[in-house]
């Protein structure tokens, strides 16, 4: 059967990879380095301190970059599930999006920090400065705004068909919120907090998510349909 190629566990163990691999990047730079200089530090500390962490910061690249991947795999699995628990409406194409969006913008934010080790750039304070903030801009406000939009088009339709617990759906409507208001932190500095409660929040309910998201719609009654339509009576 169809159903059976795809079980819950294949696309929790795909959250759990992606999380542990986000998880291992962060340690490395951490245990390595210590705290990196603010996104909007001034140019010479910056580039000093990519200078001095190099090899720190290719293997936090490194497994930036491979967190990227199986988070695609992980939005495509969830898509086509909803799509066979008969969810018609746009959220689980919005939610694939998201999460695309949120691979493509870590990939490309690991790249640009593997270029930060080279010391050919942090020879130049204004470019290490440059594809630090961008580095940051991608992975960090980017990455949300995607993972936001991945976890709403799972919540809101898990939210109304009671596919997993509503006050696990809740708190992804939450998560998914600061998600999509992270992008003030480009000009609000303050509400950079809401960008770690988003990886490491969001990270974990993708987990507990994808393992409980079923296979089949449950049946609860003649009237079910597959989803409610716009305007119809619930």
């Amino acid at each position: 059967m169809i159903e059976s190629s795809h079980p819950s566990s294949r696309t929790g163990s795909l959250a759990i990879v992606t999380f542990v691999l986000t998880l291992a990047g962060i340690g490395t730079l951490i245990l390595g380095t210590g705290s990196a200089p603010a996104p909007f530090a001034a140019a010479d500390q910056v580039a000093a301190w990519y200078a001095e962490h190099t090899g720190a910061v290719r293997i936090g690249a490194l497994l930036q970059f491979g967190s990227a991947v199986p988070l695609g795999i992980l939005a495509a699995s969830v898509y086509a599930r909803q799509l066979r628990l008969g969810v018609r409406v746009p959220g689980p194409a919005i939610g694939f999006y998201g999460g695309i969006a949120a691979s493509v913008l870590l990939l490309l934010s690991a790249l640009v920090t593997w270029a930060l080790a080279d010391p050919g750039v942090t020879a130049v304070p204004e470019a290490a400065t440059i594809l630090a903030r961008l580095a940051f801009g991608l992975g960090g406000v980017g990455y949300a705004t995607g993972i936001g939009l991945l976890i709403a088009g799972i919540a809101v339709p898990a939210f109304i068909l009671r596919l997993v617990p509503r006050w696990l759906a809740g708190i992804g409507l939450v998560l998914a919120l600061a998600g999509e208001l992270s992008f003030l932190s480009l000009a609000i500095d303050p509400l950079q907090a809401l960008l770690p409660v988003v990886r490491f929040g969001g990270g974990l309910w993708l987990i507990v998510t994808a393992f409980l998201l079923p296979r089949s719609r449950p049946k609860r009654g003649p009237q079910q349909g597959a989803y409610p339509v716009e305007g119809a009576a619930s």
